[in-house]
């Protein structure tokens, strides 16, 4: 009587030790690196995200836009921003004429020659310069494939947005179907896409991508303040993230998207006090221009 007595005590022991370390095991929390670590180095470029990696981060944040000879190019603007850029011959470029560099018009050997580092940010003073240019997707895999087995790193993830808008197609870029083959054939063609997500406003590449390729994990970028549900009602479906601009994240949010089954992530998060807020409010990750920060907060993946 005597042992099966102990024997159970042990037993019960055991499994509240288990379900309490069960319990303890936070999930991941993904830090993601905007536009590579844009506060550091310059945005969408290769030494922004090997940096990036560098830091720790847990996911690689882009922008994708597509060139005339249909390259899949790095940018956050369908044209040579004002604020980044430099033309082909070193000139610099006003506000006004920005959008008459349109990528979409430009084959990927004229943007290999526009400078897109060496211009001091007007927001990120303290970025390192350097003359760069926008790489193309693939680029960006590869080197940071090679990055992560030269260093002995684990893997990370890509977040991939697509940036368009109806009122762009067929002139600062393809319509959704064509745009979206384009993207999937690299993230297929590399191997990543059980580490990729893609991310839009535009929830036409997102629908496309949810009836032609279901497995995809797709993420519904927010900015507007219609409520969740609506949201997801003009989206047609639940997608697995959803990532509204940080100011609209709320106890009634994240209590939305737990019912749900979204993950949280919100953008762009820059201040340590914000991140810390919300990373104890419960959000799965933030997307930051500052990794660094986050990883100094919160530790490396």
């Amino acid at each position: 009587m005597f042992f099966k007595t102990t024997k159970w005590a042990i037993y019960v022991l055991l499994i509240s030790f288990f379900s309490c370390t069960k319990t303890m095991q936070n999930p991941v929390f993904d830090i993601q690196g905007h536009r590579g670590c844009r506060g550091l180095l310059p945005e969408n470029t290769i030494p922004a995200f090997l940096k990036a990696v560098e830091l720790g981060v847990t996911t690689l944040e882009m922008d994708v836009v597509i060139s005339k000879d249909k390259k899949v190019v790095l940018s956050h603007e369908p044209f040579l921003s004002h604020e980044i850029c430099y033309t082909s011959e070193n000139e610099a470029i006003s506000e006004k004429d920005e959008q008459k560099y349109n990528l979409y018009e430009m084959e990927y050997s004229q943007l290999q020659n526009c400078d897109c580092g060496s211009k001091i940010h007007p927001r990120f003073p303290f970025q390192q310069k350097m003359k760069v240019a926008k790489p193309l997707l693939s680029d960006v895999i590869d080197s940071v494939e090679n990055y992560l087995k030269i260093n002995k790193l684990a893997p990370v993830f890509y977040n991939i947005e697509t940036k368009c808008l109806p009122i762009g197609d067929d002139i600062f870029h393809p319509k959704p179907a064509e745009f979206s083959e384009l993207l999937y054939e690299i993230i297929s063609k590399k191997g990543i896409k059980n580490r990729c997500t893609v991310q839009s406003f535009d929830v036409r590449t997102l629908q496309y991508f949810h009836q032609k390729y279901p497995d995809l994990v797709l993420v519904l970028l927010v900015e507007n303040k219609e409520s969740t549900a609506k949201n997801i009602e003009n989206l047609g479906f639940v997608p697995q993230i959803y990532s509204p601009y940080f100011e609209l994240v709320d106890q009634n949010l994240l209590d939305y998207c737990k019912k749900m089954g979204m993950r949280l992530i919100p953008w762009t998060i820059n201040e340590e006090k914000e991140m810390l807020r919300l990373q104890n409010l419960g959000v799965n990750g933030i997307i930051t221009d500052y990794p660094d920060k986050a990883i100094r907060l919160f530790g490396k993946k």
